[in-house]
């Protein structure tokens, strides 16, 4: 065996995606070196990368994700894991053969439907949750991050039909993740068409939103104080008061303080910190983030979603009764605060004084 037979199997052991099992022909022909040829190169990952993955892989990765019975087709599997950057490479290796049907148009409505059901479970969990949280939240659940991430989880990276193609002017690079990030996507969009929006959205709930996401991390002020005194100002509450609660050290090298805010006899928040302006400051991010972070009882969340019929078909083909649809109360949008100079005139993003405070 040559040296480039050696390398072609060495390639294939190391990619699970190329079984020699479904070949026609293994070497193939272009790998074969004759006795009279003096110079022979031959492209073993491109090879590797064009050949298609065994239809028993394919099944095999269907029934592993829980849509054996839904997708039935491999090649329907097959078209969900080619990526539209593999054309090119395809179109290079063999000209002459037909262009396989790639997940371009699945990943892009596979997108669409994600966003809808992160966007909607998030609203209706979190109510009071800022605009730029919210949106923070769907990128967290649903984003090409994530999405690559839950591609590796499901086994797809050997199914995954991918050229990397650079930057251009027109159009960003495409990567390892951005080519990966497409498979749990297209698939989305595929248990839509062959099922209905309600599966769709189970398929979503079940490997995106099941998962835990750090919403306190992703909000921050900069201005707690203030912005604690215009959100009770909102809500017609008594202005807020700090008080200490307990303290330790005073005269010592590490003092800690203990701060409680209280709007009239209830309390809003708690914080510590090694200094009482430290204390305080830390409360009013405590006592904001009680707020913004109330979350409706799972039994009682209601998704919009809810009122398509959950009979086969799409939306507009669907039939069958509607599930009861009780809409949430819309929580009260987040306190747009800045800080006002010597005009007088308010500038988001500007830092506050406490002059400014005083005077709100």
């Amino acid at each position: 065996m040559g040296y480039a037979q050696k390398r072609l199997a060495s390639t294939a052991a190391k990619l699970a995606s190329v079984s020699t099992s479904h070949l026609k022909i293994f070497p193939p022909s272009e790998a074969v070196v004759s006795g009279t040829s003096k110079t022979h190169f031959f492209d073993t990952q491109g090879w590797a990368a064009t050949t298609p993955p065994p239809p028993t892989a394919l099944t095999a990765f269907a029934h592993r994700i829980g849509l054996g019975s839904t997708l039935t087709s491999p090649a329907v599997i097959q078209q969900a894991c080619t990526h539209p950057s593999f054309l090119a490479l395809h179109a290079r290796h063999y000209p002459q053969e037909p262009v396989p049907a790639t997940n371009a148009n699945l990943a892009t409505l596979g997108n669409s439907l994600l966003g809808l059901f992160a966007t909607e479970h998030v609203n209706a969990s979190y109510p009071h949750l800022p605009t730029r949280v919210l949106k923070a939240a769907v990128s967290a659940y649903v984003g090409p991050t994530t999405c690559a991430g839950i591609a590796k989880e499901m086994g797809a990276t050997p199914l995954l039909r991918w050229h990397r193609t650079p930057n251009t002017p027109t159009r960003p690079a495409v990567l390892h993740p951005d080519a990966l990030s497409s498979v749990p996507r297209a698939l989305t969009a595929l248990v839509y068409q062959h099922r209905s929006l309600l599966t769709a959205r189970k398929f979503a709930h079940k490997f995106f939103l099941s998962r835990t996401v750090d919403l306190r991390s992703m909000i921050k002020f900069r201005d707690p104080k203030l912005a604690l005194l215009e959100t009770v100002t909102k809500f017609g509450r008594e202005r807020p008061i700090s008080r200490l609660l307990k303290e330790t050290g005073r005269f010592s090298n590490s003092p800690v303080y203990v701060v409680g805010i209280y709007s009239g006899s209830a309390k809003l928040g708690e914080g510590f910190g090694s200094s009482l302006k430290m204390a305080e400051f830390r409360a009013a991010e405590d006592s904001l983030l009680r707020l913004y972070l109330t979350r409706q009882p799972p039994h009682l969340v209601q998704l919009p979603t809810s009122t398509f019929p959950g009979g086969l078909g799409n939306i507009f083909e669907a039939q069958g009764s509607e599930a009861a649809y009780v809409p949430g109360e819309i929580g009260d949008t987040e306190v747009l605060y800045g800080s006002s100079g010597r005009t007088g005139v308010r500038a988001p993003g500007r830092r506050s004084t406490e002059e400014d405070v005083e005077e709100s």
